[in-house]
């Protein structure tokens, strides 16, 4: 395997989707072979539980049920897309992956961040990324965000309450202690440039 797995993770409103593009923009105009993708989906499977997990008529969901579904999703995303993708020699660029489920359903939803991992851990047989890029945004800037981008689909998360996505930010917290070597905290209140630069200098660094 001779890929590089790369990872974005952040709250709403982070920007990880315009700024992994922009990035993957970025390494294929200096001749890297990139992948992009995204959890939960990427693939046609993992995108049908997608749908069941973010519908916005899905607010009865377990928290438990929650969990199990994303971790589903992320086992067949990441033998049928990025394992292959890696062995090819390709960076991958994956917005969100299992530190997501550790700050969502560990931490917010009150489930355990350890009996998250543990999930996890069966469902990607400890395959992990090489980097985790941490967009953290204040809660408030995310949201304020997210209701001020027209063609942005409103999902089941975004329907939380403000005091969630503060629960969802101290679990990244978490994790970047719990990680230290892998995640890098990048300060994504700052302008979309700032944050592409800070973004390519990690990648950079890294490669």
């Amino acid at each position: 395997m001779s890929g590089i797995f790369i990872t974005f993770e952040g709250g709403e409103g982070a920007g990880k989707s315009t700024i992994l593009e922009r990035t993957a923009n970025f390494l294929r105009e200096h001749n890297y072979q990139v992948t992009t993708t995204r959890e939960p989906g990427g693939i046609p499977i993992a995108e049908k539980i997608r749908h069941i997990i973010l519908d916005t008529e899905h607010t009865e969901m377990d928290p438990r049920t929650e969990a199990l579904l994303y971790a589903a999703a992320r086992r067949q995303h990441l033998v049928e897309k990025v394992i292959p993708a890696l062995d090819r020699g390709d960076i991958v660029l994956c917005d969100r992956f299992i530190d997501s489920s550790l700050a969502y359903q560990g931490y917010a939803r009150g489930l355990g961040m350890d009996e998250i991992l543990s999930i996890n851990q069966f469902a990607i047989a400890d395959f992990m990324p090489e980097l985790t890029l941490y967009l953290d945004v204040d809660p408030e800037i995310g949201l304020q965000r997210i209701n001020q981008t027209k063609d942005r689909e409103i999902n089941r998360l975004d329907l939380e309450a403000l005091d969630f996505h503060i629960q969802v930010r101290e679990g990244y917290k978490e994790v970047l202690k719990k990680f230290p070597q892998r995640v890098k905290k990048i300060n994504a209140n700052q302008t979309e440039e700032q944050v592409l630069l800070d973004v390519r200098n990690d990648i950079l660094a890294r490669l």
